[in-house]
Formats: C-alpha cells, structure tokens, sequence
C-alpha cells in the first residue's frame, strides 16, 4: 500500500509527510561542519572528544599509581552514591520500551507506512545481537556464573557456596544480568533515535532526541554536549570491550599452545596490545568493505560460529542436565525478577559490595554502550513497526542469551558438581576471568577444534563491535551527516585502540571500567529524557495522522492525482 505522506504535492514542492511531519528546523546536518585533510567533521564535538581522550589517557599514564587510585575512588563514589539511580533508571527504560511497543503506538512505522526494511529480518536480528553483546556471552558465559557459585549467590540469594543450590543462584542471576534488561537500555535509545531520524527528519545524532523541548536549539550547546556525552562513552565502552577480549584471546591462544605445541605464548600486557593492534587492523579492512561488505557479512559469520558452539556444547555436553538448567534458571530468573530489578544493598549488611561489582557495572556498561549499540540499531530498523522493533530488539536477543547462558554456564557447573571440583574455580582465581571459558571446553570432546571456533568468533565479535561502533561516532563527531568519508570512518578504530592499549599500559583494565561507569552516568540521566521525549514524539505523530490538515493534504493530493490521470496523453510531462 502506497503511503499518502510520501506522495508529492505539485512539482518542485515538499511531500505530505515533509511538510507535516518533518521537524521544522532550517539547518542541515553538518551544514557548519569544518573540511580538512579530506576529513568533514563538527568544528565542537570532534575537537572536544579528541581532547577529552587525550588528556585522560596522557594523566592515567602519567600519574601512574596516583591515577589507579583515583580510579578506584571515583569507581566506588559512583558505586556507592549514584547505584540506585542505575536500578531505578534501567527499570524505567524497560518499562517504557514495553508500553510503547504494546500501546496503539506499536503500529507507527519506522519511516512512515509505506518504508520498507533495508535488511531481512535474519540479517537485522544477526546485526543488532551482533554489535549488541556477543563478545560478552563468550568472555562472561562461564566466568560469571562461576564467581555467584563460589560466593553463594551474592549478596542476593543466601545458600552455601558451591552447592547446588548455589549453582542455581547463579544460573538466574547470570541470566538476570544478560537477559531484558540490557536490551531494554539499548531498545530505548535505538527507538528515540530512529523515530527522531526517520519520522521527523531530523540527524542520527542523540542531540536529535532533544527537539521536541528545546527545538532549533539542539544545534547549539545542548546538542554539543550530548553528542560529545555519547562519543566519550561510545570510545570507552569499546575500548574496555576490545580490552576484555585481547586478554581472552591471548589466554585462548596461549591455551592451545600449552595442551597442543607443548609451549606457551607471552599473556603480559604487551602481548595483549599486540593482540589489539591486530584487531584494529582487522576492523579498518571492515570499515574500508563498508556496512554491507563488512559489518553485514561478518554479523552473519559471529551468528553462525555462535550457533555451531551452542549447538556443539548441547550435543557434547550432559544434554539432558542443559535442558533442566535452562527450565530451572529461566524458573528462578523470572520468578526473582521484580525484586532483583529494584534491588539494592540497602539491607545487605556484611555481604553488601557484591551488586556493585555486578550489576551496577553492567547496568553502567550497557548505558555506556547504548549510544553506539542504539544508534548502530536505529540505522539498520528503517521500515519495522515500532512493535516488531520492541519484539525484535527485547525478545529475540534475550532468548538466545537465555539459551547462551543455560549451555555454557550448566556445562561448567557439571563440571565443578559432577566432575572435578576446582577444575574450572581453580584455573579461574589463579588467571583469571579470560581462561575460564577455554579451561571448560578442555572438560569436552574437541576441544581443539572448539578452542579455534571460540578464539576467531572473539575476533570477528570485537571486529563488528568496532566497526558499527566507528560508524556511530562518525556520524556523531559530523554532526549527525552519514556520508562521511571512508579515511573518517577509519579514524575511529585508531583511536579505540589506542586508547584501549595506553590505559592498559597505564593501569589496566581498571582504568578502562572506571571510565566506563563514570561516562554511563550522565547519558542515564540523558535517557531519561529521552523516554519523555520519545512519548512525546509519538503522541505528536498520532496527533498528526488524525487532524483535519492531514485529512485535507491526502483529500487534495488525491484529486490532483485523478486530474493528472484524466489528461489527455498530449498534455502530460514527458516523465508521468
């Protein structure tokens, strides 16, 4: 069906939908953005963001211990004053993303009633799940659920450590941490930034989320600061990402080595960032192929190599025993829902630490991670409903890392239950978290072949990470333009990676997850915002497709059409 808001009015003139629809705004994207070096980008986020990132590296460097400290105190300050504000904050974007899409404004279209999708709907939920947190489920699968074993739940479930009741603690609390939540956080920016770009005309940049308060004015200041907000967060976010799974792939590479050449690989921090230098080169090839030869083709190829793994462990492992953990932690994680989403250590007494060192990091993550993950999903949802966006972006991702989790997590506590007590926890404390996944696989057949499958899936992961992410921040540091030149897309990785191997020469990961909480807080606070203006957005859309000049422009646009129709074949433009 032909969408009425998308014919044009007579020749030369703005269609239905530019004229009634689009925001009025006299500017254009990037339209004071400064031309040099054959790069195009805004004369005040890019300067600032490329400041902001070298002064903080050159002080972690510098200030050496000094700055470790003040890491860790800025760290548990955030923790310990602002963890409520994260709970509450993430419980309110998942309950708005559910009542937008349930509501009669699930039916608005993306780009109006007649857009169509530009990818299929496997390559849509490939890409979104693939820049959203596969990476994650591998480096966290079995690490995670093995830290909740051995501490009896947190400081949320009160059983034994190490039991079985343990082990089912932690099988929902996993799941809790990788399941709607996260993805709500993403869900809601995607949405925001999609309805703002796509319905209203307006850049994919955040600021454009602002418009309905402050109009024209999301060009000036306002707009530079968010914008700048998500840019910092975008570039720490992926620079602990690709810190978190250099360290993985050096402790996989170093694995095989020892069981199968009888040697072993250097897993000091130098090797790591050798490791990153790798990966950056790997991900320009990708920015160079473009988003349909790159990230496309290797979100397909992350889904596949995480397919065959899920389907490999299911099959290899105790099958029987995976089916029954993923029943009974689907069971305990929707059954302890509601208190663990409004949970907090308020009566935790000597046990309370255990959710800031989790959840709140994680919350704090995946807000630090939204601006790019949301705004990679807003590019890649033109043409869904709004409803078949909340289904896609909420449902189907969390049920695969449901499964992920009740595969990965259920074979390694069948190991330290059934099997070898410590075979995992003791390679675990004495490493650390990266080894994790690779000493479980050592417990199974092929472990070889499946030790190569889960060191290229990390690669290709970290790659399209880093790629949707260089995407994002050159639209943000152009002024929302999304023609940008292949050097400026380029730039990107480069400076993900640096400042991923200069933190870690300066104080580890440390550094980076600290700056990753400390950018997460203020674009929370810049998403709650965004909920209102969301609702407002499609209140005005609604509004809109039921007033008397909506009704007359389609009345008169028809008429024009039938007139156009009724003359003679001599009168008409050559081009009708």
């Amino acid at each position: 069906m032909t969408d009425p808001t998308e014919e044009t009015m007579p020749a030369g003139d703005e269609t239905i939908r530019e004229r009634l629809f689009h925001a009025d705004v006299t500017r254009e994207p990037g339209d004071t953005n400064v031309h040099r070096w054959g790069i195009d980008v805004h004369p005040v986020v890019f300067p600032l963001a490329l400041a902001f990132i070298v002064v903080f590296v050159a002080l972690t460097i510098g200030f050496g211990d000094r700055a470790a400290t003040a890491y860790e105190t800025v760290f548990d300050a955030v923790n310990a004053n602002f963890g409520w504000f994260y709970v509450l904050s993430v419980n309110v974007f998942i309950i708005a993303l559910v009542a937008f899409g349930v509501s009669g404004y699930g039916r608005i279209r993306l780009g109006g009633p007649d857009a169509d999708p530009e990818f299929s709907t496997f390559a849509w939920l490939a890409m979104l799940f693939s820049a959203g947190m596969g990476i994650g489920l591998l480096f966290f699968g079995v690490a995670e659920p093995m830290y909740h074993f051995l501490s009896g739940g947190g400081s949320f479930f009160d059983v034994p450590a190490r039991s079985p009741a343990a082990a089912r603690s932690a099988t929902a609390l996993t799941m809790f941490h990788w399941g709607l939540h996260p993805w709500a956080i993403y869900g809601i920016v995607g949405l925001g930034l999609a309805f703002f770009s796509f319905n209203r005309g307006l850049p994919i940049t955040v600021r454009s989320i602002l418009y309905p308060l402050l109009g024209e004015r999301i060009y000036g200041w306002p707009g530079h600061v968010v914008d700048l907000a998500a840019v910092l967060a975008t570039v720490f976010g992926l620079a602990t990402t690709a810190g978190l799974g250099a360290l993985q792939i050096n402790a996989g590479l170093d694995f095989l080595a020892r069981n199968y050449l009888a040697t072993g690989i250097p897993t000091g921090t130098w090797a790591t960032i050798a490791i990153i230098a790798a990966i950056i080169g790997v991900t320009v090839l990708s920015v160079m192929a473009g988003l349909e030869g790159g990230i496309k083709r290797l979100s397909k190829l992350n889904v596949v190599l995480m397919g065959l793994l899920l389907a490999f462990m299911f099959v290899a492992g105790p099958t029987v025993y995976l089916l029954d953990v993923f029943g009974g932690g689907v069971g305990a994680y929707l059954g302890n829902i509601f208190e663990l989403s409004f949970y907090t250590e308020a009566f935790a007494g000597e046990a309370a630490g255990w959710q800031h060192e989790w959840t709140i990091f994680y919350w704090g993550f995946w807000i630090a991670w939204a601006p790019f993950v949301g705004m990679f999903i807003a590019r890649i949802s033109k043409g869904r409903t709004i409803r078949q966006f909340v289904a896609g972006v909420l449902l189907v991702p969390t049920l695969f890392s449901l499964v992920w989790m009740a595969a990965f997590n259920g074979s390694a506590l069948f190991v330290e239950l059934n099997v070898l007590t410590d075979g995992i926890l003791g390679p675990l404390q004495e490493q650390g978290r990266a080894v994790a996944l690779f000493e479980m696989l050592s417990f199974y057949p092929l472990t070889l072949a499946t030790s190569v499958v889960v060191t290229a899936n990390l690669l290709t992961f970290i790659v399209t990470s880093a790629d949707s992410g260089a995407l994002v921040t050159s639209y943000l540091a152009a002024g929302g333009k999304q023609e940008t030149a292949t050097r400026q897309r380029a730039l990107w990785p480069l400076l993900i990676g640096g400042t991923s191997a200069a933190l870690l020469v300066g104080n580890g990961l440390d550094a980076l997850q600290t700056a990753v909480i400390a950018a997460g807080l203020p674009f929370g606070a810049i998403m709650l915002v965004m909920v209102y203006t969301i609702y407002l957005g499609l209140h005005r859309e609604r509004e809109i497709h039921q007033s008397g000049a909506y009704r007359e422009a389609v009345a008169a646009d028809a008429d024009r059409a039938d007139d156009a129709t009724d003359m003679p074949s001599t009168a008409r433009r050559p081009d009708d």
